[in-house]
């Protein structure tokens, strides 16, 4: 393409047709240095003024119903919201101030009338010990033998940790996102010298340890009807060559809570040195139902081989949010409001059972799907076909079928968004620890992301989780690792805000 001036065309037409070729070059660039800054420095929620959805007018759309809200308050009327109570499982410590039984002023004798308590939250740090394994020897004198109680199971073979200290440099690293470095640094503060090399080996043994149950995890992932899957990238060091490679962690999440499924809720995560498409084909070989998934055209072969598509209206949603972000484009907000009606739809239904959810989309949403094909196929004649919002249009169009897939079955969601969430804490860990060590360190993070995660859906705390499983799985017998599955075993809650990923 000519770029200097002595070279570009002296034919009318043929400049005009290079300055228009050049025009939409600088808008798609232009699109590209907006979405990046959005994702640098902008706010990650893809929400819209409501007043900017008005913009369809008296278009002929179905609308969802949704029950009215009433007026919010003044400002200066709202009442701040109360403070909530401390847990009532935390240890109480009173400390009593007293007056004494006189009046300062009169000396007179007092009379008790009650008490106020108010309460103040303090912390106390987590500290180490050493546990003393202490075996008496006894000789027989009868038999000429030495008899001693045998020594207690260790997470690791002759290693220093103990189940306690293993999950906590497990859920640091891989749910609170503490590289072992930084821990190294920390455990120093109170005088335990502990190498980052050394976490690294615990690291590397328990997940040795935990691979069986990892395993069981994924069985039960791939033993459902329906699942999400998607992956993100991993940078992972490659010695040799002075810089980084790119891994991939791919995750696979069973979640029938939004349809009353029974079967728990599981995430199993997977680690490959590349994307090919040969990685899903063979973690999914055993699977035989309904995947939602984006557009990578790494899973069209299990859709040849029986499995169903459900692709997600999240990422089409996203990519004419990106051109409204950009260009303030009243075409894309008008898409946006589209979608915005069929999630509209599906906010009452959330957490029905099957048949309920069906009948509802058909009700209200294939209405809605049939307006909203016909205004993307009318407003693609009249764009330029080179544009962002005819690209944004032609990925909707291309996979309309598996985009309304979620309409004939109750069991399917209208996003992949149960993926997405899965992915959060690799994407803030990835920001902390930079890079994976190796593929091996790679395989490693799947499998306790795999047990973090999947504890976390279950609303099991994951410290204490992988604090009790670390205790007992050494000696569990292998046929019954089921058994320490998260949604086997009693354990104390998770808050909502525990282990939450921004």
């Amino acid at each position: 393409m000519p770029s200097a001036p002595e070279t570009l065309p002296e034919d009318p037409a043929q400049l005009k047709a290079y300055a228009l070729s050049q025009q939409r070059e600088i808008q798609r660039l232009n699109l590209i240095i907006a979405k990046l800054q959005r994702r640098q420095f902008g706010r990650r929620a893809e929400t819209l003024d409501p007043d900017q959805l008005n913009l369809l007018g008296d278009r002929a759309l179905v609308e969802a119903p949704s029950e009215e809200q009433p007026p919010e308050p003044p400002a200066s009327k709202r009442r701040k919201a109360a403070r909530k109570p401390l847990p009532a499982h935390l240890p109480r410590e009173d400390h009593r101030h007293d007056v004494g039984e006189q009046c300062d002023s009169c000396g007179g004798q007092l009379h008790y009338i009650g008490e106020d308590v108010s309460e103040m939250l303090e912390y106390i740090p987590a500290r180490f010990k050493v546990i003393r394994h202490i075996r008496p020897k006894w000789s027989c004198p009868d038999c000429q033998q030495i008899i001693q109680a045998p020594a207690p199971e260790r997470p690791i073979p002759n290693g220093l940790a103990g189940p306690d200290l293993l999950a906590q440099v497990l859920v640091s690293k891989y749910c609170d996102h503490q590289p072992l470095h930084r821990q190294s640094r920390i455990y120093a503060r109170d005088g335990v010298e502990l190498a980052r090399s050394t976490l690294a080996d615990w690291v590397g043994q328990a997940s040795g340890l935990l691979k069986p149950l990892v395993d069981a995890i994924h069985r039960h992932v791939v033993g459902g009807d329906t699942l999400h899957a998607d992956d993100t990238p991993i940078p992972v060091l490659d010695p040799g060559r002075g810089r980084t490679k790119t891994g991939r962690l791919w995750t696979y999440v069973r979640d029938e809570q939004p349809w009353q499924g029974q079967a728990p809720p599981a995430v199993w995560f997977a680690y490959t040195p590349n994307r090919q498409g040969q990685h899903p084909q063979h973690h999914l070989r055993h699977f035989s139902g309904v995947v939602h998934a984006d557009g990578f055209a790494g899973f069209n072969a299990l859709y040849a081989n029986g499995c169903r598509e459900a692709a997600c209206m999240a990422h089409v949603r996203r990519k004419f949010y990106d051109i409204h972000e950009a260009k303030a484009s009243p075409l894309a907000i008008e898409a946006l409001a589209f979608i915005r009606q069929l999630y509209q739809v599906e906010e009452p239904i959330r957490g029905k059972p099957p048949d309920a959810r069906r009948r509802r989309r058909q009700q209200m949403a294939v209405p809605i799907l049939a307006a909203f094909k016909d205004w993307l196929a009318h407003t693609l004649m009249q764009v330029s076909q080179k544009s962002e919002l005819a690209k944004a249009i032609r990925y909707a169009l291309s996979r309309w079928a598996a985009l309304t897939r979620y309409c004939e079955d109750g069991r399917i969601e209208i996003d992949n968004n149960a993926a997405e969430r899965a992915l959060r804490g690799v994407a803030l860990g990835r920001k902390n620890y930079l890079f994976a060590g190796s593929d091996q360190g790679g395989e490693r993070a799947a499998a306790l992301y795999s047990l973090i995660e999947t504890a976390k859906l279950n609303d099991l705390d994951p410290m204490a989780y992988l604090r009790h499983v670390l205790s007992v799985i050494g000696t569990h017998p292998i046929n019954r690792i089921d058994q320490l599955l998260p949604w086997q075993i009693a354990l104390p809650a998770v808050s909502d805000e525990a282990c939450e990923a921004a």
